[in-house]
């Protein structure tokens, strides 16, 4: 079997972002041509003569557009920050610890401005089409992430993850999207949306991919995701809101894929989980997201309201009048009920809900701000319970039989990432039979 090399794989990489018939140019909004060519050759050299970084060592990666690049202004998607941010002085630290693991980062991807969407789309960029069909969003607010790696731009997307911003465009774009337990991977360097819930991962069509790209960016040994057996695995079925409003689709592919699970043998079960009428109470008074992303741009809006996309400036502009004693409450609540999932979830091995209640919208159907707001909500509904509270998941494409890409969430405790791997490894496997 012939080994192709790292400089070869970049070649396909940079071609299929360079097709003018492809999406390369809303996708990738900056391309490191001549050093991922250099990077790819270092790869190779060390190869030849038998010398590896380890098991991402010549992977072809690209990094979401809100990473620090050391002497590049980090726009997060906005022109305003295009004009008036200064150059980052350093690399963010995942970006330096995939560089020393060897990866080979050809691309900046296009994303929702500040990451504030489950939508995926840029008026100021472009928004980048969805593999399973150009008219349709890719979800976000990793959009061009989500396609860049669906499209063969590169082996690996790296993401942030705030509301479900790895999951969403993975599951609208047939691949695998990773949540970690955010406290695992570093954030400095990386545009804020929350300080508090803002979590980095990556997007990939395989979950080994996903896995050797965490465990880089956490600065931990890379341990193989070995398929877990099913068999007598409990797995919780989400009752209540993550099952409401499923489009026809999702609601086909559910229950087909818990058929595939139970048939392997694992043991699911119906579950009601009251802290998540505590989430929901909690949320009414603003929610800590919202409260912290508007402190982050309220002197931006206060100068440049108008150079930001409509539908991210109305999200910001709801939080506006958050009271302190409010933010304070929350904050204070929703670490009550992460300890309460928690204990709740303890003798489960994972929980199991679709990724989002719906296939991708097409573009039309978002063009208007109460439509995109309506179908955001629904986007982001089931994902952010993890952010939440503070839990791992995975999202898995779903057998979709040559329709539109739906994903299979599995959810885990904090600090679960490596079984919830394994898991998720096993289930992969099945899925794709």
């Amino acid at each position: 079997m012939k080994i192709i090399s790292a400089r070869e794989r970049l070649d396909a990489s940079l071609a299929r972002i360079d097709d003018p018939k492809g999406e390369g140019g809303r996708a990738c909004l900056t391309v490191y041509r001549e050093q991922a060519k250099a990077a790819a050759e270092a790869a190779d050299a060390r190869a030849k003569a038998g010398i590896s970084f380890g098991p991402l060592d010549g992977t072809v990666i690209s990094i979401k557009d809100l990473f620090d690049v050391a002497g590049e202004i980090t726009r997060a998607g906005s022109k305003a920050l295009v004009e008036e941010a200064k150059p980052a002085g350093a690399d963010a630290p995942v970006v330096q610890r995939l560089r020393a693991a060897g990866a080979i980062i050809i691309a900046k991807t296009n994303m929702t401005e500040f990451a504030y969407s489950g939508i995926g789309t840029n008026p100021h960029f472009g928004t980048p089409g969805n593999p399973a069909d150009r008219k349709r969003v890719p979800g976000g607010s990793s959009s061009g992430a989500a396609v860049a790696a669906a499209d063969g731009m590169c082996e690996i997307a790296i993401g942030t993850d705030t509301g479900g911003s790895c999951r969403i465009p993975g599951a609208l774009c047939g691949i695998v999207g990773f949540k970690p337990s955010r406290q695992r991977i570093p954030t400095d360097g990386a545009f804020p949306l929350s300080y508090s819930i803002d979590s980095i991962g990556p997007m990939a069509r395989s979950v080994d991919a996903c896995a050797k790209a965490d465990a880089a960016m956490a600065g931990a040994k890379f341990e193989a995701p070995n398929p877990a057996s099913l068999a007598g695995l409990r797995m919780g079925v989400v009752q209540g809101f993550p099952l409401d409003n499923l489009d026809e689709t999702v609601a086909k592919r559910f229950p087909q894929a818990l058929d595939i699970l139970k048939r392997a043998g694992a043991r699911l079960s119906d579950e009601t989980l009251a802290p998540l009428d505590g989430m929901v109470q909690v949320n009414s008074k603003g929610g800590v997201q919202p409260a912290e992303a508007f402190a982050i741009h309220r002197e931006l809006l206060s100068r440049r309201a108008d150079a930001i996309d409509p539908n991210v400036r109305s999200r910001l502009e709801r939080a506006r009048n958050i009271s302190a004693a409010d933010y304070i409450d929350t904050v204070r609540e929703r670490a009550r009920l992460i300890r309460s999932m928690d204990a709740r979830i303890a003798d489960l091995d994972v929980l199991v809900c679709p990724t989002t209640p719906i296939v991708a919208p097409t573009m039309a159907e978002v063009a208007t701000s109460e439509e995109f707001a309506r179908k955001n909500a629904l986007l982001l509904r089931n994902t952010v319970v993890v952010n939440f509270f503070d839990l791992c998941a995975i999202s898995l494409p779903m057998p979709r039989e040559g329709g539109l890409p739906t994903g299979l969430m599995f959810i885990a405790r904090n600090g679960s990432d490596h079984r919830l791997f394994r898991i998720a490894a096993a289930a992969e496997r099945l899925l794709a039979a």
